[in-house]
């Protein structure tokens, strides 16, 4: 068996208390205060002494609300002396879809790189808008094969990022004929990019570009933040690059294995020109997600790009358009586009905005991406609360300038390592050990509007 690919963990501390969403009020009169066994004491996630040890390091009052819903000890006080209420400042964080769960969820797996689990259990809807409309296959789990979920271990989670050659040519001597190009792979089908917002000091940026080094992964970073800090991780970096502006930069062009260029008409005359520079250099070509992302997508398979990437809207939308899909379904037509046009096998597709949770990563790969890219989640894992105070130049309340690299790093490979075990757990639920056999497999998945029209249509004809 070949090495398996694993992402080490270690507990990583926030360095602010984080905002929780419950806590567990004592009304003191009532505590006899002489009780054995003190429901204070069995918490099983200690959180009354992590309380009351904050408290005790506070220079001023401030309410406690970090909690795991349990009940244990509203149900077994004697003297019933608990209840629980919700922090008002958890509903502020976030918005629609980076919602408060989504933020304090990427908090927890970033501290301890374990996959979140809630002692109240799910309380949510079961279907939603975007990603929250599919259900996946989870056939394997009651009906496990000979390997079934227990061959987790060798689930091979890698994807290209290079173009792939679509066939072989051979002399009579039977050696190859003409030169194969390179094949340049990451352990993960996620990369990063430098969010387009937030607090991004040279340690910020700095803590990404060390993960994705240590992780094998690749991060999408414009040029000009490229600081002597962040230099070492060339190996690991893709320059954002333009037609007018990447002659500029023909030294870091041959340190880097990939660059991006952003999309316009005849980009694809530029190819060569780098490839001169560096031949072995893998070309990106960003896509604004807009209407015409289809059509571009078509042309631009056609040449000699590498990857094609796609950028949605924070919010996982269609840009510039009144009535904006979601990325599941343009994925979709992108994939289903090329399949017809027997281009798809040629070219790699990675789709980014809205990428908030490691299940969306598993879902874009059903609907027929090879890959996602993210940005936003690696400033939550460093504590980011996307409160937007930084774009009116108010004070952080993260504090993201006083991060440390080994500190920001360290909280992104955890969430990462707790992304990828849930994919794993996804896709051996799946009987499928290899995510590039995932890409575009739609049946082992459930569309909610599709079962809606199949259940309801005949009904109200609608």
């Amino acid at each position: 068996m070949p090495k398996k690919y694993n992402i080490p963990i270690k507990n990583v501390p926030p360095r602010n208390f984080p905002v929780g969403k419950f806590s567990t009020i004592e009304f003191r009169e009532d505590c006899a205060g002489s009780c054995r066994n003190c429901v204070k004491k069995k918490c099983i996630y200690n959180i009354f002494d992590e309380n009351y040890s904050h408290m005790r390091s506070m220079k001023a009052p401030e309410y406690i609300y970090q909690c795991y819903s349990c009940f244990r000890c509203v149900q077994e006080c004697t003297k019933g002396i608990f209840s629980r209420v919700i922090n008002p400042e958890y509903s502020s964080l976030g918005d629609e879809l980076w919602t408060p769960q989504v933020i304090t969820i990427t908090w927890r797996q970033a501290h301890t790189g374990a996959i979140p689990v809630s002692g109240a259990g799910y309380r949510g809807p079961f279907t939603g808008e975007g990603f929250d409309g599919i259900w996946t296959d989870m056939s394997e789990i009651v009906r496990p094969t000979r390997d079934g979920i227990h061959g987790r271990e060798y689930i091979n989670t890698s994807i290209e990022v290079s173009r792939r050659p679509q066939g072989l040519k051979f002399n009579k001597d039977m050696s190859l004929d003409g030169d194969l190009p390179p094949i340049v792979e990451i352990p993960l089908p996620i990369l990063f990019k430098q969010p387009d917002h937030g607090v991004l000091t040279d340690d910020v940026i700095c803590s990404m570009a060390s993960a994705a080094n240590q992780l094998g992964t690749m991060m999408i970073i414009d040029p000009d933040v490229i600081t002597q800090a962040v230099s070492p991780y060339l190996k690991s970096l893709v320059p954002r690059l333009t037609r007018e502006n990447h002659r500029n930069y023909q030294t870091l062009i041959q340190d880097v294995p990939m660059v991006e260029l952003s999309y316009e008409k005849g980009i694809e005359k530029e190819f060569a020109e780098l490839r001169k520079i560096n031949p072995e250099l893998c070309i990106c070509v960003s896509i604004p997600l807009e209407a015409n992302a289809v059509a571009i997508a078509s042309e631009m398979a056609a040449f000699e790009v590498d990857t094609l990437h796609f950028y949605g809207t924070d919010q996982g939308k269609e840009k510039v358009t009144d009535n904006p899909r979601f990325l599941k379904d343009v994925i979709q037509d992108i994939h289903l586009e090329l399949v017809d046009k027997a281009l798809r096998q040629k070219v790699n597709l990675v789709f980014s905005g809205g990428i908030a949770l490691s299940e969306h990563v598993t879902k874009s790969v059903i609907c027929g991406a090879d890959g996602v890219v993210i940005g936003r989640s690696l400033l939550i894992a460093m504590e980011c609360r996307l409160c937007y105070r930084c774009n009116k130049d108010i004070a952080c309340p993260a504090k993201l300038e006083e991060v440390d690299p080994d500190f920001g790093s360290a909280r992104i490979i955890n969430l990462m390592a707790a992304w990828r075990n849930q994919m794993l757990e996804m896709m051996g639920a799946m009987g499928i050990k290899e995510v590039r056999r995932l890409r575009g497999e739609m049946g082992r998945s459930m569309w909610f509007e599709d079962l809606e029209k199949e259940i309801f249509g005949s009904i109200f004809k609608q």
